[in-house]
């Protein structure tokens, strides 16, 4: 039985067969690594200056807020600089920068469980110490997810996947779904919880015959129609339960925690193997690119060389972007280095972009209909172009999760989520 899931949203091309049956391929080293210093939650301070010699899994940057992630040095080396280093939204921010002595010297692994449970406290200083986030892209500290004082009882796994042309998720499910398994038990088990849902969407429906014989009692696939944003945590929540998370509030209130198959996966290795976040898989793809792929690539690898190893580009790219073609960021510089959260590198021709000129609004409401969250993303960015700022939010402009399902359906071209993303900075930023 599929499940119909969430009002609204799109139904895309997802492009996935460009690199759906591609196995994962370990990316070589480079000479030179970028560790940005804020790569979810709170910004971190280094604890390494240049000169320093650091070991693979060595802590380079830190900060004492509960609300941080540590940053880890993915190869053993030498500090060339603490400097300003550009990032995939465009900005600057402090950076680490390591040259690499392709030596692999390992930091000792840190205090570890190879069998058995641990408890909630030993869960959250774990996952705390191996710098894990939200892997799927939003970069959440997920100790600050597992510390909750809330009652839960349902933990979703979100592998969902729906952005087009990212597999990264699949390939993990398809090729090593053990450590996800292991990572699910060990939460369910430390905190207490009744059960956990893998939520597949029916396009990746064959890999449950990979995960089924690896269930736990306490465990459940739900297979649910495919359909974009089923991704993000409020639509999966209904989807999967039925259960609507409140405006401003977080899935612990409806007694669910939402993890990505890429970050529960991470938290069997920290329990099991003291193995802290040194890299990550990515989807490199778009019609642009001679050899789509799935690299397991080092963090701080310049996207530059991610794109290298996939043969290059065989015409120009229209545009590159990290992350999806949806939510994802347009990069202008390849200098950018990869990041816990970034999923996916795309480098897409003005055919798959279908660029067009944007018309007159025709009142049609297709944005409305499309639209998530139930919003009306015409209204909104008419009131932030005459800075109605009240009205904007009376109308809910800080519920828009930025989709992008409003931009994608507007038959004359128009992209209120644009508008909609300048007027939700404006508000944050005190008009």
């Amino acid at each position: 039985m599929l499940f119909s899931g969430f009002k609204g949203g799109i139904h895309p091309n997802d492009h996935k067969e460009q690199t759906k049956e591609r196995p994962i391929e370990k990316l070589s080293e480079c000479d030179e690594y970028t560790f940005l210093l804020s790569q979810g939650g709170r910004g971190t301070a280094p604890t390494v200056k240049k000169g320093d010699i650091v070991k693979k899994g060595q802590i380079i940057a830190e900060s004492p807020e509960f609300m941080s992630a540590p940053i880890h040095s993915s190869v053993s080396g030498v500090v060339e600089k603490v400097t300003r280093a550009l990032t995939p939204r465009g900005d600057e921010a402090d950076a680490v920068i390591i040259k690499n002595d392709f030596m692999n010297d390992e930091e000792e692994p840190f205090e570890h469980f190879p069998t058995g449970y641990v408890s909630r406290e030993k869960l959250i200083e774990l996952t705390k110490r191996a710098g894990i986030v939200g892997m799927g892209g939003a970069g959440f500290p997920s100790h600050v997810k597992l510390a909750t004082d809330k009652k839960i009882d349902t933990v979703i796994i979100n592998a969902s996947e729906c952005e087009p042309y990212l597999t990264s998720d699949y390939r993990i499910l398809k090729e090593s779904p053990s450590d996800m398994i292991d990572g699910i038990d060990i939460v369910i088990h430390a905190l207490g919880i009744k059960r956990a849902i893998i939520a597949l969407e029916d396009n990746k429906k064959d890999v449950s015959g990979k995960i089924t014989p690896l269930l736990k009692s306490s465990m459940h696939i739900k297979v649910l129609k495919t359909k974009y944003p089923q991704g993000s945590e409020k639509q999966l929540i209904y989807a999967v339960t039925g259960r609507k998370v409140p405006e401003g509030g977080l899935p612990a209130d409806v007694g669910v925690l939402v993890f990505n198959v890429d970050t529960v996966s991470s938290m069997s290795r920290a329990v099991r193997r003291g193995i802290p976040v040194t890299e990550r898989i990515v989807t490199v793809a778009g019609a642009a690119v001679k050899k789509p792929s799935n690299f397991l690539v080092k963090i701080g690898t310049p996207f530059s060389f991610v794109f290298e190893n996939a043969g290059g580009f065989v015409t120009q790219p229209a545009k590159i972007i990290a992350g999806g073609p949806m939510m994802g960021q347009s990069q202008y510089s390849l200098s950018v280095p990869v990041l816990k959260t970034t999923s996916g590198l795309l480098a897409l021709t003005d055919k798959e972009l279908g660029t067009k000129t944007e018309e007159k609004c025709i009142r049609c409401a297709s944005c409305v209909f499309a639209c998530p969250m139930g919003l009306s993303p015409l209204t909104l960015s008419e009131l932030v172009a005459e800075k109605n700022w009240d009205e904007a939010k009376k109308n809910g402009i800080m519920s828009c999760i930025e989709c992008g399902c409003c931009a994608y359906s507007c038959p004359s071209d128009r992209n209120p989520v644009a508008t909609i993303r300048r007027g939700k900075s404006a508000l944050r930023n005190g008009r």
